[in-house]
């Protein structure tokens, strides 16, 4: 799944399964994804119902995420939309909290699939950066969530669609989110009325109201406007003038 790569696309992910071993045959019966380029969020994003085929779901794993196997009977096979989770997986860095959770479920329906594993070097585990980031807390994505102020009173029950938007903003934060959103309103964490699509929107077109006065000395500027000339006109600083 690496012949099409695309280094600046990241994929934030997560899945719902019936249990929790995929080594004693459990299957993923969701998975939620959401697309970054450039580290900004596209607005694309995938999310997807599996029949888990002989398998049910166990009581332990439909209290955490409320999905019976009635509910999943009439929907397709994690092989019926291997294209279209191709499509969307194929290419990029691929993004899970406890990764190696979610990963070991997915190599385990590519390989009944037929196809090859998600190789380690494409993925992070955005747990792994919380603890050494938080080494004393607790790490979890409802805890994140209330540390960076991240709206989540919605999450009663795990669905991997709501969980892979969190993350998308918790992962932008854990890695200089501060940056990425200094100039976004107050309430830019706010699910109900703030889309990824929104905040890639709002990053290239909000400007801070009241520009920073120059912290240059006159000789300073002096020199840095001979060195523009010298540029000529296509030098990148003329559009900041």
């Amino acid at each position: 799944m690496s012949d099409n790569w695309q280094d600046n696309r990241e994929v934030i992910f997560d899945t719902e399964t019936t249990g929790l071993s995929a080594k004693n045959g459990d299957r993923i019966i969701e998975i939620g994804a959401v697309e970054m380029i450039n580290r900004v969020p596209t607005g694309r994003t995938f999310h997807e119902y599996f029949h888990p085929g002989e398998k049910e779901v166990s009581p332990e794993a439909e209290a955490i995420h409320g999905i019976s196997t009635a509910q999943l009977l009439d929907k397709p096979t994690f092989t019926d939309l291997l294209p279209k989770f191709e499509d969307f997986f194929g290419r990029g860095t691929l993004i899970a909290h406890n990764a190696t959770f979610d990963i070991g479920f997915l190599n385990a329906e590519l390989k009944r699939a037929g196809q090859p594993a998600i190789e380690a070097a494409r993925v992070i585990d955005s747990l792994k950066i919380a603890r050494r980031k938080f080494p004393t807390l607790s790490n979890s994505l409802d805890a994140l969530c209330k540390r960076f102020g991240i709206k989540n009173t919605d999450r009663t029950l795990h669905g991997a669609f709501l969980d892979s938007q969190l993350l998308t903003y918790v992962y932008i934060e854990l890695t200089g989110g501060l940056q990425l959103r200094f100039d976004l309103d107050h309430d830019s964490h706010d699910l109900d009325h703030l889309s990824t699509l929104d905040i890639g929107t709002r990053l290239q077109q909000k400007q801070r109201p009241n520009p920073l006065d120059s912290r240059l000395t006159p000789k300073e500027a002096e020199a840095h406007a001979d060195m523009v000339m010298m540029m000529g006109h296509k030098a990148i600083w003329n559009k900041w003038k």
